[in-house]
């Protein structure tokens, strides 16, 4: 499972770039991130590798900042390997919120982040299923 963190941006010109500024002005590496808008806000959702710091120095810029936790799947990078974790999610009565592509790996295998209703319930079907979910030290490994 991993922490994501959640930006609250006014929709104008230019507003990604400043928060990708600060990021990038306090050394904090984005490992996925994904952005949701709307006519007056967005909300970034990213990855980092120091998500306390991310936090930290976002509120001190002035963003409005949130975090969940999420969980990065290793999906059969192969038509219906996608549907696959989808299905099993879905017999099993999990709701996703979201979900959006994290990194793609060498290894035939995708690395999708989900947003689920029931998190520690999906991380058991999962694994008893034989879906690999990885942990924050496992895709810090990669």
């Amino acid at each position: 499972m991993f922490r994501q963190i959640s930006v609250f941006l006014e929709n104008k010109r230019g507003k990604l770039a400043e928060v990708t500024g600060v990021l990038a002005d306090n050394n904090i590496d984005m490992w996925a991130i994904s952005i949701a808008d709307t006519t007056n806000f967005g909300i970034l959702r990213i990855i980092v590798d120091d998500p306390d710091k991310a936090v930290d120095v976002m509120r001190n810029a002035g963003y409005t900042v949130s975090t969940t936790e999420v969980l990065a799947v290793e999906v059969p990078d192969q038509p219906g390997g996608l549907h696959q974790v989808l299905d099993i999610l879905r017999k099993e009565g999990i709701s996703i919120e979201y979900l959006y592509s994290f990194v793609r790996r060498p290894a035939e295998k995708a690395l999708i982040l989900f947003k689920v209703d029931c998190l520690n319930d999906a991380v058991d079907i999962l694994k008893r299923t034989g879906i690999s979910v990885l942990t924050n030290d496992q895709v810090c490994g990669l």
